[in-house]
């Protein structure tokens, strides 16, 4: 069957001005206040814990979500940030692709248990288009993950994302009754607001007392938590007859939002959780990063090798990046590198038994970090010299038909200092990181 053609891409989008929250973790039970600021285009969603001393950022993205009960935590080094998904899934269903959401802890509010006080103040401050391209994936073939009888599939869409969801908590000895729930809506920012955003989070009764003493729900309450007895939930009126099967779409929307691009797939979602959502997260990355890597799936921004060569000095042999496939403003990039038994480097480096050495894939990393650093109109004319390279590991051989993938992620940009984060892969296995800084000078 014949598949549908992608979405067209469509312009991506931050703030048109600051948005102010105050509220209760739901889990810490701490006062919190969160600051949502515009933020530049390919920057994504950064949190910035400005509790902690220099204002550590962690990036709201696949590679930083981490498994935690009942909740989804993203963290980057020191800095964590959890229960984020109901203010991430209203900024991904209004298409706010970049903001800057500055935090005085490290829990995000939990407000009405929902997302509709944090739409509320989304649509409140308004949305303005940049001058970028927003990154589209559409699912070709069932992505799927499975833990019991959890799983979650990700289908070939209809050029949107639809999220199924079947809820199915079995009787179990008198403390919950038999709970079955299936609802299906494709996301736009309309049915967001009204049929997903307002259902709140639950939570049993009989696990009240070992969630306390686990140190979570310390700021849960009726007027944001629904609790859930053998009788349905106690002291609130539901929102819709399946509002808990609502808010797992809620919870899975959010969750989603750190892919970091569109999704174009139908999910169907059973019993899935935060961990099982994370699961889905990083596969769907996988998928679309294998895709690019063969050819299989469309280039949303790039560079060839002559516009690398009008940004970079180096020249052949010691050129090591054959094409960049994806810019995200000034915040992230990724090209490849086909090593054939042709580099000259193999004639003297293990020519028996060829193994790219790993300085030459620190110098890849290198290459590419500049390629990121230069774009910026204030750097023309400049060269990015590298200054120092920090927390080095090399974790396996990359030999003759290998590809190279070359990522490389800003840390800190200033107007005479870069700082990256860059790994490099093959076939998805990472083999080469490191931390670089580098001074910008005059040519």
């Amino acid at each position: 069957m014949t598949q549908p053609p992608p979405p067209a891409a469509r312009a991506q989008r931050t703030l048109k001005g600051p948005v102010d929250y105050r509220g209760t973790g739901l889990h810490s039970g701490k006062e919190i206040r969160v600051v949502l600021r515009p933020a530049e285009a390919g920057t994504g969603v950064s949190f910035v814990r400005t509790d902690i001393e220099n204002h550590p950022v962690v990036r709201a993205q696949g590679a930083n979500m981490k498994a935690r009960q009942r909740r989804t935590c993203i963290q980057d080094g020191r800095a964590e940030v959890y229960t984020c998904e109901h203010l991430l899934a209203a900024l991904y269903a209004t298409g706010v692709d970049n903001a800057v959401v500055e935090i005085d802890g490290e829990e995000v509010p939990g407000m009405d248990g929902a997302a509709a006080e944090f739409l509320r103040g989304i649509k409140e401050a308004g949305a303005v288009e940049l001058r970028a391209t927003r990154p589209v994936y559409s699912v070709k073939q069932p992505i799927y993950v499975r833990d019991g009888n959890a799983s979650l599939v990700a289908l070939p869409g209809n050029g949107k994302l639809t999220v199924e969801y079947h809820l199915d908590y079995p009787a179990k000895n008198g403390t919950v009754g038999a709970t079955r729930q299936i609802v299906n809506f494709e996301l736009s920012a309309e049915t967001f607001e009204r049929d997903i955003a307002p259902a709140r989070t639950f939570v049993f009764a009989h696990e009240v007392e070992a969630l306390r003493a686990a140190g979570l729900g310390k700021g849960a309450s009726p007027q944001n938590t629904l609790v859930v007895g053998p009788a349905g939930p106690r002291e609130n009126v539901l929102r819709w007859d399946d509002e808990l099967a609502r808010h797992k779409i809620l919870d899975l929307i959010g969750d989603i939002a750190n892919v970091g691009f569109d999704l174009d797939a139908h999910v169907i979602a059973t019993r899935s959780g935060h961990g099982l959502n994370m699961q889905l997260v990083q596969r769907l990355i996988e998928e679309r990063e294998r895709e690019q890597d063969q050819g299989e799936a469309p280039i949303d921004t790039g560079l060839d090798i002559r516009e690398i060569l009008n940004l970079l000095p180096h020249r052949y042999p010691f050129l090591l990046i054959d094409r960049v496939i994806e810019l995200d403003g000034f915040q992230r990039a990724v090209a490849l590198k086909n090593v054939t038994i042709n580099e000259p480097f193999f004639q003297g480096h293990w020519p028996e038994q060829p193994i790219m050495p790993g300085v030459l894939q620190l110098e890849a990393m290198a290459q590419l970090a500049g390629v990121l650093l230069l774009r910026k109109l204030e750097n023309t004319g400049k060269l990015a010299v590298l200054w120092s390279i920090d927390k080095v590991k090399l974790r396996g051989a990359v030999v003759p038909g290998d590809q190279l993938r070359i990522e490389v992620e800003t840390i800190r940009a200033k107007p005479q200092v870069g700082h990256v984060r860059a790994r490099c892969k093959v076939a998805g296995r990472l083999v080469a990181e490191a931390e670089l800084k580098f001074t910008l000078v005059d040519a």
